[in-house]
């Protein structure tokens, strides 16, 4: 059976003060509960204190975004060894706010996944649509061309060391909101997707709901046959909120 996985993504939140305060408070709440896999992705100066304050714990930690290069005359760029050296398990690749705000392309999403992978790192790919591409009836397109894209450069045995989200990015600040069974029918189709490459890889891949979720609907989306746990933003800010989730996922373990 699937573990559920639950990752917190704080975006560019976040200060010294308010991050102790934040994590000290999930090592209460959470730093024991069985049955859940628990992360948190923080901005890049802010990977040192998570290892300092987590690194006893079970709580992972891991960054929001890498650079798909090794090393080398790039300025303003993160490798993924670089993340290493402060313990990441985790890296975000190709999160919605990537792609449409500072123009990541299915190749580069593709590279940046492969060089997570190459350094042992877990990348969390993000695929999902836009509320155009939903009323168009596309959702299926893309998530499958997303998909695709990765697993024509990096190769479906590295699905093995890798989690999914789907983020329905149509729901997220526009006043609609995706149900369940739109969650779920979605998360099937990626399962299928993948399971059309590897049926083995299909049952045991964890894939993660990346709309708002929320400690009242956490149980709940976290009972659905192929969701996995959650991708969790503005909530992960809150350590009651996203202890709350965490706990949520827990009880369906």
């Amino acid at each position: 059976m699937r573990r559920k996985l639950v990752v917190g993504n704080w975006k560019m939140h976040g200060n010294l003060a308010e991050n102790e305060a934040l994590l000290k408070s999930l090592i209460v709440q959470v730093g024991g509960l069985g049955g859940v896999d628990i992360a948190v992705c923080a901005p890049f100066p802010y990977l040192a204190q998570l290892q300092s304050l987590l690194g006893r714990t079970a709580i992972a930690w891991g960054a929001q975004n890498l650079s798909h290069r090794r090393g080398g005359a790039f300025t303003g760029e993160v490798s993924g060894a670089m993340l290493t050296d402060f313990g990441c398990r985790y890296v975000i690749v190709g999160h919605s706010e990537r792609r449409a705000l500072y123009g990541e392309n299915d190749a580069l999403v593709a590279d940046k996944f492969i060089a997570a992978r190459s350094v042992g790192l877990t990348p969390i790919l993000c695929v999902g649509e836009t509320l155009e591409e939903r009323g168009g009836g596309l959702t299926e397109v893309v998530v499958a061309r997303q998909l695709d894209a990765v697993i024509a450069h990096a190769g479906i045995a590295e699905f093995h060391n890798a989690v999914i989200a789907y983020e329905p990015v149509w729901a997220i600040g526009t006043g609609q909101t995706a149900t369940p069974e739109q969650a779920q029918a979605v998360h099937a189709f990626i399962r299928s997707r993948i399971g059309g490459h590897d049926s083995h890889l299909a049952e045991v891949l964890s894939i993660l709901y990346g709309g708002s979720v929320k400690a009242g609907n956490a149980a709940q989306l976290c009972s659905l046959p192929d969701v996995d746990g959650g991708l969790v933003g503005g909530a992960s800010l809150s350590a009651d909120e996203f202890a709350g989730i965490c706990r949520g996922a827990q009880s369906i373990a």
